[in-house]
């Protein structure tokens, strides 16, 4: 296992920051933060250089705020300096840890996605069931508190296995320690804040033992991931239920994780499989329930917002195109339809 050095001056250097600055201002140059940075940008980005090359570098306190997604989420918020330096982080262990992830893991990766995870477990459910021709399971689980429970110590030690860099570990402790979640005890913290973009990445790479268990030890064939979500396909039900006990065991002796109690189950592919807000079918795909009134939630916000002068019309028309997009993506014609003509109906009053 190659083990990467002398990182530390890559991460950063002013080119990479500066770099960094322009991949994070992308959609939020309207926002006062990022307005005030960018008003002295060259004096700011050289402070954060020499703040890192000095070793003066402190992570900042978050603004904490709420989303429904459609679950009540908590939101961090990191000031700008800090999270152009994220965007710095990111763009050079990104290259390091992205060739060690499997293939049917896709949360958060170049080319992959919601959509593709789902299409990639119809694909699987196709091919185990023969085309629908055999009786064919699902097995759905669900990570419990996954953000809030990923254990600093464990999370750093991954890293610290590929980064043979003090200065580079020093600087990934401060970004993983500059966050506790509520399931912390004393001397052992955990939690990543779901805003940040490293929490992207770290996710993924606390998650990778977790596959590689399921793929090489377990040797699960048909298994599809996203973040803390996951599928296994088998044409055995009682195969899929005799891997919970392994799988559980894994999470909370390797990774201090524990599987959602209530978000545990088998189902025949001829009933649909629940992933990522789709039910999947064996000749269509719907959307859940939830998914459905959290886009009609969101779309009605929006226009609220547009009618108050929050958003422009531009960025309303554009974020309800990305609801269609999500629509296109199942059988969902007549809801589609439904909703393009309330939209319409809305906006002509």
């Amino acid at each position: 296992m190659k083990i990467y050095k002398d990182l530390f001056n890559k991460i950063i250097s002013p080119e990479n920051l500066f770099s960094a600055w322009d991949e994070f201002k992308k959609g939020k140059r309207d926002r006062k933060d990022v307005m005030i940075f960018e008003h002295d940008l060259e004096r700011n980005i050289f402070n954060l250089h020499g703040d890192l090359k000095s070793k003066r570098y402190r992570h900042g306190p978050y603004a904490g705020f709420y989303i429904h997604d459609p679950k009540l989420r908590h939101i961090h918020k990191a000031t700008v300096r800090d999270r152009i330096l994220h965007h710095a982080v990111y763009s050079v262990l990104n290259e390091i840890f992205e060739p060690m992830f499997i293939s049917d893991s896709f949360s958060c990766r170049i080319g992959k996605g919601t959509h593709k995870g789902v299409d990639r477990m119809e694909e699987m459910l196709r091919k185990v069931s023969r085309n629908n021709t055999e009786i064919c399971y699902g097995l759905k689980c669900d990570v419990q508190k996954f953000f809030n429970s990923v254990d600093h110590r464990i999370l750093l030690s991954i890293l610290e296995k590929r980064i043979g860099d003090d200065d580079t570990m020093w600087l990934l402790e401060q970004i993983v320690k500059s966050f506790e979640s509520d399931r912390s005890v004393l001397f052992f913290p955990k939690g990543v804040p779901i805003g940040n973009l490293t929490s992207q990445l770290f996710a993924n790479v606390y998650m990778g033992d977790f596959d590689r268990f399921i793929k090489h030890t377990l040797k699960v064939k048909y298994y599809v991931r996203y973040t803390d979500d996951f599928v296994i396909v088998s044409r055995d039900k009682a195969y899929l239920e005799d891997l919970i006990a392994p799988i559980q065991g894994f999470l909370k002796e390797k990774l201090e994780l524990n599987l959602h109690p209530d978000k545990v189950s088998i189902r025949k592919y001829s009933q649909g499989i629940d992933f990522l807000g789709y039910l999947v079918f064996p000749h269509y795909r719907l959307l859940r329930k939830k998914t459905k009134r959290r886009i009609e939630r969101k779309i009605e916000r929006g226009l609220m917002a547009c009618n108050a002068g929050l958003i422009t019309r531009e960025a309303l028309d554009q974020s309800f195109q990305s609801y269609l997009g999500v629509l296109s993506h199942a059988n969902t014609h007549g809801l589609a339809e439904g909703l393009k003509n309330k939209y319409w109906f809305w906006l002509s009053q």
